[in-house]
């Protein structure tokens, strides 16, 4: 089987976030689809391991934006490859909260969207909830972001625990063990940051 059959398929990119008991959650996936329109119903298929998977189980409801092509990897790497358990990915960006007081990042969003969760599928490593749309907004018209253009023009990774992870291989260098990016080269500098998630050597193991 070719697994890079699978980059024919076309992805947004979004963050979707939740929260619980005063504590707000935000992730990158690429899994946003609608999949009604009469009731307007979502689904977002995410890791179990994922902590904002865990509020959403907890809160019923989700809320969710769609990027556009201004999204740097600024916003998509505080949001795609750090927890919110231990970090406030909020924090640096512009964000506003919705009626069931979410907060959802406003920076570079084209689209808005508030579900709550009316039912949710195990798929053994992830959870697909599928939401009712409660509210909706365009945020700008701006061309949204396609998982395409993250990988071809940003040059992103994929977090590992996306449904559309791929390790990456390389004959030698260094891979960032936090978000999977591969550094081909002989030798690693003692500053080195990694260009996706921001983190420095000692995070980086030889190929």
């Amino acid at each position: 089987m070719d697994t890079k059959a699978f980059y024919k398929l076309t992805y947004g990119l979004y963050i979707v976030s939740s929260s619980f008991e005063g504590k707000q959650s935000g992730c990158v996936v690429n899994t946003l689809s609608q999949v009604t329109s009469k009731p307007p119903k979502f689904s977002v298929t995410i890791s179990k391991n994922n902590f904002t998977s865990k509020i959403i189980e907890k809160s019923g409801f989700f809320a969710a934006v769609a990027l556009n092509q201004k999204a740097d990897m600024d916003l998509i790497g505080e949001f795609g490859f750090k927890s919110s358990d231990t970090t406030d990915k909020f924090a640096k960006f512009n964000t506003v909260i919705d009626k069931k007081g979410i907060k959802y990042v406003t920076d570079c969003a084209a689209g808005r969207y508030s579900c709550k969760v009316i039912d949710r599928v195990d798929l053994g490593t992830h959870i697909m909830f599928i939401g009712e749309v409660l509210e909706a907004e365009i945020l700008n018209n701006d061309e949204v972001m396609t998982y395409r253009y993250y990988h071809s023009v940003i040059k992103g990774t994929t977090p590992k625990n996306a449904p559309s992870y791929k390790e990456e291989t390389a004959n030698k260098g260094y891979r960032c063990k936090i978000c999977g990016y591969v550094l081909e080269a002989e030798e690693i500098s003692d500053d080195y940051i990694c260009p996706i998630c921001g983190q420095g050597k000692d995070k980086f193991e030889s190929l």
